[in-house]
């Protein structure tokens, strides 16, 4: 099961690896279950084990977007667990049945103090935030709209990849526009192109991509 882990369990020895996970509290979320509120105290980082959950922000409008989605292997709650007064800066909610690990911040400073790679993980785990959020940042300024789009379809088939190459991807249209900043017509109109070019097929409540590679290569 570890294989499934971030890299935060990657370099412990298979006792203090085992010792870790013992300590930690699984958790099972149903669909549609808040893992935490944004403004929530950070109390805790989360490893992904299986299924999908959302990460959701509220605008200075009032609306809700979804700015990702997460995944086996995948972890949140890092930065909030570096200061104890930090909040949660966004709501995570689960999209289809999942299952993660937590760790407490006291946890979390064992592990630091026993293995200093772990430090490593954290400052590569901000790093890897900073890239993505300039990477979104400039792609919201300068990229197309068609641009945009696409390149989220490619992520999100990653993370939907099955083994023969395609993917199934169960998201609504709402939230892929939102994830590439647009509209929910203005989206449907780019995968509606996209399904003309046989990148995939839309059905209810699901985007089928024949060839995650095809669309990859569409994206870039």
């Amino acid at each position: 099961m570890t294989r499934t882990y971030p890299s935060l369990l990657q370099g412990l020895d298979d006792d203090a690896r085992r010792s870790l996970i013992a300590q930690s509290r699984p958790r099972r979320f149903r669909a549609r279950d808040i893992v935490c509120h944004e403004g929530d105290p950070g109390d805790s980082l989360h490893v992904v084990v299986s299924g999908k959950l959302a990460v959701r922000v509220t605008t200075p409008v009032g609306q809700i977007v979804t700015l990702s989605l997460l995944g086996p292997g995948d972890s949140f709650g890092e930065l909030a667990l570096l200061d104890p007064a930090s909040l949660r800066t966004a709501t995570v909610v689960a999209i289809e049945e999942a299952h993660t690990l937590t760790l407490t911040g006291a946890q979390l400073d064992v592990l630091r103090r026993r293995h200093p790679q772990v430090d490593a993980y954290i400052t590569e785990t901000l790093t890897s935030y900073v890239r993505r959020l300039s990477a979104m940042v400039l792609e919201a300024l300068y990229l197309p709209v068609e641009d945009r789009v696409t390149r989220r379809l490619a992520r999100l088939a990653r993370l939907y990849a099955l083994d023969n190459g395609s993917a199934e991807i169960r998201l609504t249209q709402d939230d892929l526009a939102s994830m590439a900043g647009t509209t929910r017509a203005t989206a449907n109109k780019v995968l509606q192109e996209l399904a003309g070019r046989g990148l995939l097929t839309l059905g209810r409540g699901r985007i089928s991509v024949p060839d995650r590679f095809a669309l990859d290569r569409a994206a870039r």
